[in-house]
């Protein structure tokens, strides 16, 4: 795990610890922080023990992260008045995880944003996520 960017976050310059608790931090990329980007104000909650995916978790880690999201929501509340948020954990190659430690998007949304009001099943009911032979099925 020596060269896990979430076991140790000194190993991207940009990355920041903006808060932690005994069980988890909360980290925040240097980019999060400009005016109007795609991610303005997102960042992720990480577990400090290597755990693989979020059903890893021990129940301390769970209850630890539950708190750390409260204080989350007041800070990215107070610094970019988001108008709403997608949260969310991605689990394997097939769901998506690029880093194998587990790691939880906090995700703020926007009412300026191209794709506000579209949350995260639309990118799993188009037509383009069709499987096999449903490809000629409508999509509710």
């Amino acid at each position: 795990m020596n060269h896990c960017v979430f076991c140790h976050p000194e190993l991207v310059p940009s990355q920041n610890v903006i808060f932690s608790n005994d069980y988890c931090l909360f980290l925040q990329l240097d980019d999060a922080k400009e005016k109007g980007v795609p991610l303005e104000g997102a960042g992720l909650i990480v577990p400090r023990e290597h755990r693989e995916t979020v059903f890893d978790l021990t129940k301390e880690e769970w209850d630890a992260t539950y708190m750390l999201l409260q204080e989350v929501k007041t800070y990215i509340d107070n610094t970019y008045q988001p108008d709403g948020y997608n949260l969310g954990w991605n689990c394997g190659d097939v769901g998506g995880q690029h880093i194998f430690h587990a790691h939880f998007h906090v995700l703020p949304r926007y009412k300026d944003e191209k794709m506000a009001g579209k949350g995260i099943r639309y990118l799993f009911k188009g037509k383009e996520n069709l499987r096999g032979n449903n490809q000629q099925k409508e999509l509710y």
